[in-house]
């Protein structure tokens, strides 16, 4: 499961006023854990994990973008495709939250959209149902030979070709016992040692920022909804009242004379003040929008503010990441890389140079 795309590449603040940047960089971690928890409590799935980018080799990988998220609405585009490049799934998954899923005695029971993420992993098991136990072995084999080849690309050269379609088909194998394969999947038993270290990370990230988060969308719910109400009376009066201005002023030019004549134009004067009130309201409430607006854009930063440095522990040292969201995941990539380094390193030393089988 690789952490989401916040969706916010062609942001336009004018255009999305319901997006901000800070929430959906938060979202983007924080629902992968809700699509994992839903595909685990199937049991039809082996380790799922979360991964911070594609480039982590599993046999199935799961991306997903953020298309809309404001607390009532929830939009997902979620793609699964194989270690062989064969994709499974890609489908848009829509979900609209009830007013009573914020309510305190129901908060907390279940995620406002979980029936998203049970739709996510009920369509993944059906498809995984419907694939053969040759094809299981065949994705475990291709993700083995590809994890191999990006350490050792000679070592494992004409294993793996393309076909026409560009995915991944298994030519050859090499032996059980191949020197190299041994070490590789030692490497390879170190790296999920290392991504199920990073699980912790994950769930500690979700547990503190599952309470604000909560909030925000119960506020964000409101807002929503309140902003809509704000909109439609803002259109409704502002219409009244420019509707009463022309009326006004049609009545108070009109030409008749005598006591009629006057009262129409007494009358007329009256509607047009009346409909200048109607039409300063409207004016009043799109004011009232823009309140809304800053109060959600308060609520995004105060969420990230929740957000705190993480203290993890590896085999050999403690890491600590720091500042916001993203550059935390930027810390664990070149974190991940510096151990990749080190372990291509030692895989280039003679079977028996010095410190060979210390280091693996």
């Amino acid at each position: 499961m690789v952490v989401f795309d916040p969706g916010i590449e062609d942001f336009d603040e004018e255009e999305d006023e319901f997006v901000y940047p800070e929430v959906r960089r938060a979202e983007s971690m924080y629902m992968p854990g809700l699509l994992v928890e839903a595909l685990q409590n199937s049991g039809a799935w082996g380790a799922v994990r979360i991964i911070p980018g594609q480039d982590q080799l599993t046999d199935l990988t799961i991306t997903g973008q953020i298309l809309h998220s404001d607390g009532e609405e929830l939009e997902l585009a979620i793609k699964a495709r194989d270690s062989r490049g064969n994709v499974w799934l890609e489908k848009t998954y829509p979900g609209n939250a009830s007013r009573y899923a914020y309510e305190v005695t129901a908060r907390n029971a279940y995620d406002p959209f979980q029936t998203v993420y049970n739709d996510i992993a009920n369509d993944l098991l059906q498809l995984q149902e419907e694939i053969t136990d040759s094809d299981r072995e065949n994705i475990r084999l291709t993700t083995e030979m590809l994890f191999a080849r990006s350490f050792s690309p000679d070592s494992f050269d004409g294993y793996l070709a393309k076909n026409r379609r560009g995915n991944w088909l298994i030519m050859r194998l090499p032996a059980e016992d191949d020197p190299m394969l041994q070490r590789v999947r030692k490497v390879r038993d170190y790296d999920r040692a290392y991504i199920d270290e990073l699980q912790e990370h994950y769930a500690l990230f979700e547990q503190q920022m599952g309470g604000p988060y909560q909030e925000w969308r119960k506020l964000s719910y409101e807002e929503a909804v309140a902003l809509e109400e704000v909109r439609r009376q803002s259109r409704n009066q502002m219409i009244a009242g420019a509707v009463a201005v022309l009326a006004g002023i049609a009545a108070a030019s009109s030409n008749e004379s005598g006591s009629d004549g006057n009262a129409t134009r007494a009358a007329g004067q009256i509607a047009v003040l009346g409909g200048g009130l109607l039409f300063k309201r409207g004016l009043e409430k799109r004011a009232e929008v823009q309140i809304h607006v800053q109060e959600l854009e308060e609520l995004g930063m105060s969420l990230e503010a929740e957000i705190t440095p993480q203290v993890i522990e590896l085999e050999d040292r403690t890491v600590m990441l720091s500042g916001n969201v993203e550059e935390q995941y930027a810390q664990w990539r070149e974190l991940l890389a510096e151990i990749y380094r080190a372990e291509i390193g030692a895989l280039a030393l003679p079977a028996d140079g010095p410190g060979a089988a210390d280091t693996l």
